[in-house]
């Protein structure tokens, strides 16, 4: 008599194991989603990131107009609520451009910008601080004491000395950022590095011969994939933030490019006669940042169970009080 089959990846043919991955992964997803459905809040910012990326792809097919065309003639149009009309529905500006296609075209900046710095700042704070971090010694102290002094310095100034010394141009900015963006990840990976390592199951990969490269990126690494995602989300909303603070100081994206802080920079000038050109591209920056916010505050609830718990809790109290 034939022993019963463990349906196990280690048991079946390569499609069927890809099948059981493909099942888990979905199974994995549809719960995510019924939990994202549950947190109307989480929605909420949900929908604000999924409208900025489909608005930042599609920039080109969804704005009425060039957005460095210029028509003196239909300079500082009021908004359509104003007065103005619906070929311009946000405005224009001083120039004559539309402010509604810039808008449009400041979120992929925005969603360009924040996306590299994240990957860069991301990927060397963490290869760095998992090797540091797993090794120990000499190289994890010069690492935290690297850290310390970049630390004490100004993050807005060092990025305005780096821009000021390379020129200002979108990867620049990208380089400044991402060097003043690495420590976060470096200090949290090195803290969570430290306490898995003396966990038994990478002791047990430690025994039975895996080299260090090996338990830190096919042992360590996958565990810290949770608080990363968070963090990573919660840099791109700062990234945002620091972007727009760079354009409206003159030191980031430059003319006739267009970035929502190089708007508010131009716009501050007819503060008072055209208020539209700050109050647009600044709502853009303030509920990005919001939507972004709301995402990772889910996306830490979801990841740490101690949260979980509690939401759980609050949920059942809500629905069986009377």
């Amino acid at each position: 008599m034939k022993a019963p089959l463990v349906a196990g990846a280690a048991e079946v043919g390569l499609p069927d194991a890809r099948r059981l991955r493909y099942r888990a992964w979905l199974a994995q997803f549809r719960s995510g989603v019924r939990e994202l459905w549950m947190d109307k809040t989480a929605v909420f910012g949900a929908s604000i990131v999924v409208v900025l990326v489909v608005v930042a792809i599609a920039a080109p097919l969804i704005a009425p107009y060039d957005p460095s065309a210029q028509s003196l003639g239909d300079r500082l149009m009021p908004p359509v609520w104003l007065g103005g009309g619906w070929t311009h529905p946000l405005g224009t500006d001083h120039l004559g451009r539309d402010v509604l296609s810039r808008t449009i075209f400041g979120a992929r900046i925005s969603l360009i910008i924040g996306v590299s710095v994240v990957l860069v700042s991301g990927v060397f704070g963490t290869v760095l601080a998992l090797v540091c971090g797993y090794i120990g010694g000499l190289a994890d102290s010069f690492v935290m004491r690297w850290i310390d002094v970049q630390v004490a310095f100004p993050e807005l100034l060092l990025a305005l000395l780096i821009l000021t010394v390379l020129r200002p141009s979108p990867w620049t900015i990208v380089v400044a950022l991402g060097i003043n963006g690495w420590m976060v990840y470096a200090r949290v990976v090195r803290g969570l590095v430290l306490s898995i390592k003396q966990t038994p199951y990478v002791e047990a990969a430690e025994v039975i011969g895996c080299s260090p490269l090996r338990v830190i990126f096919l042992h360590i690494l996958p565990n810290l994939m949770s608080p990363l995602t968070t963090l990573a989300v919660l840099e791109f909303a700062r990234v945002i933030l620091a972007e727009a603070a760079l354009s409206f100081l003159g030191l980031g994206i430059q003319p006739p490019a267009t970035s929502w802080g190089l708007d508010v920079a131009t716009g501050k000038n007819y503060l008072f006669s055209a208020w539209w050109l700050v109050t647009v591209p600044g709502a853009a920056i303030v509920i990005t940042v919001l939507g972004v916010n709301l995402l990772a505050s889910w996306l830490r609830i979801v990841n740490d169970p101690q949260e979980r718990e509690k939401q759980y809790a609050r949920l059942i109290f809500s629905r069986t009080r009377p």
